[in-house]
């Protein structure tokens, strides 16, 4: 049957000896393959209707096989040299008091933060952001204030740990159920007269209009 894996050894129905069965891709590979379509659609070698198919393709990859043709058009995929690994913090403490702070872009994902902030409000944008790890711990003492996690599909954001005082907390899946869990956001501490909201990217105007959802990086490195 088209598509059937058989144990090394076993025939094909049509009697040809049996070629090795595809390799399961990892996490890391399909962050990899992710980051080369992010990269190569900021240099105008993907539309935005060709990268938002390839990451669904991407995200949705099994073996190595189905990874491959992804990339196989674009530069990367021709030897082009990656960038060396970032230099990712064990901790990076923010001390916010009466303003904005934002963390946007492509900005190096630390192992754990530590978010004190009192009548402002913290962003932290995973948008474009480089994770190298599976877990982020965000120890937080907030208070008048609010946290925004601006996610995207792989990213899951667990609040079980966090003591909650006259506060909201609103969390918004990036993905369905099907996308693999690429980083999970634990955040403990305390939530006081304050809210902590998590959100997928908000839509352009264009994609509110053709009614599609916003178009993500996925996790890279």
């Amino acid at each position: 049957m088209p598509g059937e894996i058989r144990p090394a050894g076993v025939p094909s129905a049509t009697g040809a000896p049996p070629g090795p069965p595809p390799l399961r891709a990892s996490h890391a590979d399909r962050d990899r393959v992710v980051d080369d379509l992010t990269v190569a659609a900021g240099d105008g070698l993907l539309s935005a209707v060709e990268l938002d198919e390839r990451l669904e393709a991407a995200l949705s990859a099994r073996t190595l096989d189905e990874l491959a043709p992804l990339t196989a058009d674009l530069p990367a995929a021709a030897g082009t040299p990656r960038t060396a690994a970032p230099d990712v913090k064990d901790v990076v403490r923010v001390d916010n008091r009466g303003g904005p702070y934002r963390r946007v872009d492509r900005w190096v994902v630390p192992r754990r933060m530590e978010v004190r902030s009192e009548w402002g409000e913290v962003v932290l944008d995973f948008t474009h952001a480089v994770i190298t790890q599976d877990t982020l711990r965000i120890d937080m003492d907030v208070r008048g204030s609010s946290l925004v996690l601006v996610t995207r599909p792989g990213i899951v954001v667990d609040a079980d740990e966090l003591t909650v005082a006259f506060g909201t907390v609103d969390i918004r899946p990036a993905a369905g159920p099907a996308t693999p869990v690429g980083l999970r956001v634990e955040l403990a501490g305390e939530l006081e007269f304050g809210k902590v909201r998590a959100r997928p990217p908000r839509r352009t105007f264009l994609r509110w209009l053709l009614r599609r959802p916003a178009a993500h990086p996925a996790l890279t490195d």
